[in-house]
């Protein structure tokens, strides 16, 4: 028997209210009497988080009602702390979590006790309860405390799901910092399991049932596994975990619980079959009008064998399409940095995870349109694979004849209690040219809050016979404390290091940061909650120069603060001071016109200073709104003529909850250069964005999709020294005038993962810069649209 195992007999419902009892509120004790008569009960306030999980041979109807003899024998989880802002301390709303498991499935019962008022709760689309109460389940099915699923559900029994893996993700960030001490999941992968969940008069009941079939887990006969559950509480705008989980752990997964003496698991045949066909009409303006490219429907699919229970393989033909929301547009604020776009497509996002490197070294948005993939996913004897071969379509190479192929290998071993060793490794071959990456990197945790990371690539590259060898490193030392936390970084990629299957955002450069903060925590209750203040030294070379003991290009000092507020208002301001070297490579490309007619050299002035003012606002997460603010203003680098420009920057989200049905989601973004010589507008760009969305159904909804593209530009000059004209690539750099509005709609069925139902239309209309009349906005033209439908159905064997 285990030590913590703790048997209550509950005869009758006490008179008040009492955190320390399994049933707090004296109306829920009514409903919980029979249930609990005779129940297994782990608090986790005291540390009693190791649970030997009842196994009973039944199954039950999932209804969101726990009235079911079978739940009289599940084990009771409660007791739960506070996680979020304030740690160590009993959480304010009693939460209570049933489970048990039977030979396929394993079974969460879950009451959320609410006295504040209405749960916030909606019939959302998958993955969209963040603004919900919900309630999290971690599983971690390989006992590695590296690891976990997450299955969340909100009160009306909506999914979110993914996975948290901790590779050593920096916890703080942004423009003002943040306050985390969890990883937060990575949603992209969906796992077919059933959940329905229903309000009550003392605040939500949830019922989940998660099948073998969709995990992966240890092939012991007896098996342990992780677990932790966090609710998310959103009147008060805090975390509460059943674990009583310290916020100075380097590591949120490493203390977990575990659920205890598992047998006799049985997944049977784990054979998913899901075909797929595509018809895609593509519409743009011809000749004689507009004309409509109808091509042919593209059949394909994708076939997964779980071949043991620990690995995954997965097979796609034409696996995927990625249509169904367009990528939201992004300013580019350093012209020297790549922009990146996340990967949508269900076959690539599958086991994603698994893929995950230090400087994104497989990014799989590379593979385009792959005619044929093959993946390998899973983890045996403490090590996680990854493995995935493709095949692109021939028509996105130069000759239009030759195919890209990409082998990706990756390979991470557990170390001790939380570190790891990686390896990876990429192939790219297209004709008689080829790309190859190797790494080598690791973690080392030690003392709960301390850490140390460390990479090492080379990249192989050889285009149209030119061959290049370069090296990537970085090396990181981390502190992550409750009160205080730093971090230290060292990077350097080569200017020659290519990494044609991952994503590089900036090569040629030596980076080396060191972040310090602290935090202050108030009392619960108090109007202040917490105080963070964030000190960060960052300067970047050049790479050859650095190497050359040459002075740093880029230099920052960046003074910020945020204060979390009673109710979940979160207030950050900030001050940086930079400066920035000329960037020789950067404006290779360009010259000066002098009056004469005669092509001057631009040189640029040496050094550009900067001051920058950061203000930053999060409402809390209300049941119909929450928005986020985010405003730079100051003295900062005009980059198109590299001078000193004022500058303002706007980022504004918002949301919208109009009922538990519809939901508004907007995106304002703005910018714009003021010359300092004579306050002149040099450029502006607006990027509004909004996103409308109606469920219909918890399988279906409705959601249409507009963003409308505005820049502008000034004649360019050489603004620090002759003010004359500049010249880009031998041509005049003239004012511009540039507009875009774009579309989608989507009607979505989609009743299980892998079974879906899309049918939808998107259209372009752009006002093209016309040079003759460069101050004038053209007017609006439809250039493309498309029509698309996707059926497919997963067959579960």
């Amino acid at each position: 028997m285990h030590s913590d195992r703790r048997v209550a007999v509950v005869k009758e419902p006490p008179k008040s209210h009492s955190r320390g009892h399994i049933c707090d509120m004296p109306l829920t004790l009514l409903l919980c009497t029979k249930l609990l008569a005779i129940a297994l009960i782990y608090i986790g306030r005291e540390n009693q988080v190791h649970v030997p999980i009842p196994r009973v041979a039944a199954d039950v109807t999932v209804d969101g009602v726990l009235n079911e003899p079978v739940w009289q024998q599940a084990a009771v989880l409660t007791g739960f702390s506070e996680f979020s802002p304030h740690d160590g301390i009993p959480a304010a709303d009693s939460t209570h979590v049933l489970v048990w498991y039977s030979p396929t499935a394993v079974y969460f019962g879950i009451r959320a006790f609410e006295p504040h008022g209405a749960p916030h709760a909606t019939l959302a689309d998958r993955d969209k309860i963040a603004a919900d109460d919900n309630v999290q389940i971690l599983l971690g099915t390989f006992h590695d405390h590296r690891q976990a699923y997450v299955f969340a559900v909100n009160p009306l029994g909506v999914q979110m799901d993914g996975t948290i893996v901790e590779q050593g993700q920096s916890l703080t960030g942004g423009w003002t910092p943040t306050l985390s001490g969890r990883v937060a999941p990575d949603l992209s992968q969906d796992f077919v399991f059933t959940s329905k969940g229903r309000l009550t008069d003392y605040g939500y009941e949830i019922e989940i049932r998660i099948p073998l079939k969709s995990l992966k887990y240890q092939s012991g006969d007896e098996q342990t596994w992780d677990l932790n559950i966090v609710r998310q509480v959103q009147h008060s705008g805090h975390e509460d975990s059943w674990v009583p989980a310290k916020r100075s752990n380097t590591s949120f997964l490493a203390q977990s619980g575990t659920l205890d003496g598992i047998t006799g698991l049985t997944r049977g045949l784990v054979l998913d079959l899901n075909p797929s066909i595509t018809q895609k009409v593509a519409g743009a303006p011809g000749p004689s009008g507009w004309r409509y490219d109808r091509g042919g429907p593209q059949v394909g699919g994708r076939v997964q064998s779980g071949i043991t229970n620990t690995l995954t393989l997965n097979g796609a033909v034409n696996p995927d399409f990625a249509e169904v929301e367009s990528d939201a547009g992004q300013f580019v604020i350093d012209p020297r940095q790549a922009l990146f776009f996340p990967e949508k497509r269900p076959f690539f996002l599958e086991g994603l995870d698994q893929f995950n490197t230090p400087h994104n070294l497989i990014y799989t948005r590379r593979i385009v349109k792959p005619d044929v993939a093959l993946k390998l996913t899973g983890k045996v004897a403490g090590t996680s694979i990854g493995v995935l071969s493709a095949v692109d379509d021939r028509s996105l190479s130069t000759s239009g004849r030759d195919r890209a192929m990409y082998n990706i290998i990756r390979a991470q071993r557990d170390i001790g209690g939380q570190s790891r060793l990686g390896f990876a490794y990429t192939d790219r071959v297209l004709g008689r040219d080829y790309n190859r990456v190797a790494d080598v990197d690791g973690r080392i945790v030690f003392r709960e809050v301390y850490s140390t990371s460390f990479q090492a690539a080379g990249s192989f590259d050889n285009t149209s016979g030119v061959a290049l060898n370069a090296p990537l490193w970085e090396g990181i030392f981390a502190r992550n404390g409750k009160q205080f936390g730093l971090r230290y970084i060292f990077t350097g990629i080569s200017e020659d290091f290519r990494a044609r299957s991952g994503f590089i955002s900036r090569p040629g450069i030596v980076h080396a940061g060191i972040d310090h903060r602290a935090t202050w925590f108030g009392d619960r209750g108090s109007m202040l909650e917490t105080l963070t203040g964030d000190l960060l030294l960052d300067d970047q070379w050049q790479y050859s120069h650095f190497f050359r003991r040459g002075d740093a290009q880029d230099k920052k000092l960046h003074l910020s603060g945020s204060a979390g507020l009673r109710g979940g208002w979160t207030i950050g301001a900030g001050f940086y001071v930079e400066t920035f070297g000329f960037d020789r490579v950067l404006y290779s490309g360009y010259r000066v016109l002098s009056p004469a007619g005669d092509t001057l050299p631009f040189v640029g002035t040496p050094r550009i200073t900067n001051h920058d003012y950061v203000f930053s606002l999060a409402t809390p997460r209300w049941a119909r709104f929450n928005a986020n603010l985010l405003y730079i203003g100051g003295q900062d680098e005009n980059f198109f003529e590299w001078a000193q420009a004022n500058i303002d920057y706007v980022s504004l989200t918002m949301s919208v909850r109009a009922s538990d049905r519809a939901r508004i989601d907007g995106d304002f973004q703005y910018q714009d250069y003021w010359r300092r010589t004579d306050h002149s507008l040099v450029a502006r760009n607006i990027i509004p964005r909004v996103k409308l969305e109606y469920q219909i159904t918890r399988a279906i909804f409705m959601r249409l999709v507009g963003e409308y593209d505005i820049s502008e530009r000034d004649d360019l000059r050489d603004d620090t020294r002759t003010f004359y004209p500049l010249l880009i690539g031998g041509k005049l750099a003239t004012a511009s005038r540039a507009r875009s509005l774009h579309g989608d709609y989507l009607f979505s069925y989609r009743p299980t993962p892998g079974t879906v139902l899309f049918l939808g239309y998107g259209s372009q209309a752009d006002g093209n810069p016309d040079p003759l009349q460069r101050f004038n906005w053209q007017p609006l033209k439809r250039t493309s649209d498309y029509f698309f439908a996707k059926c497919s159905y997963l067959f579960r064997m």
